[in-house]
């Protein structure tokens, strides 16, 4: 049976320049990142060692670099491209779930945020 074990990074917030509007690129903002690794962590858990396991500082750095690299006008189009980046980069993962939040989105209202969940199962 398919063991699913979750390794979670929750809330890395970065400043990026992603919106449909042109302000919203020119003059960037915060966006804040949730990701739910799914995988077989029993031998990271036997053997306590960090060769068997999601190097969870290596995936960080990737979102990161994702995330300030390009522009996106979509915060749906970057949880995609966060997603596809980490299953390409690490095989263990069976299954990711990636959340961005946009922070006090320009809309007519108050929102404390807009937010755009993806998910993706290896294939």
């Amino acid at each position: 049976m398919p063991r699913h074990d979750i390794i979670r990074i929750k809330n890395a917030t970065f400043y990026a320049y992603h919106g449909a509007i042109s302000e919203e690129q020119n003059l960037g903002g915060k966006f804040e990142v949730d990701v739910d690794l799914r995988c077989d962590l029993s031998e990271a858990m036997e053997s306590d060692s960090l060769k068997r396991t999601v190097n969870y500082e290596a995936v960080y750095s990737l979102i990161e670099k994702i995330v300030t690299s390009k522009k996106y006008y979509l915060i749906e189009a970057l949880a995609n491209s966060i997603a596809n980046g980490i299953l390409k980069e690490f095989s263990v993962i069976g299954h990711i779930t990636v959340r961005v939040r946009k922070p006090h989105p320009s809309v007519k209202g108050v929102v404390d945020y807009v937010e755009a969940e993806v998910s993706h199962t290896r294939g």
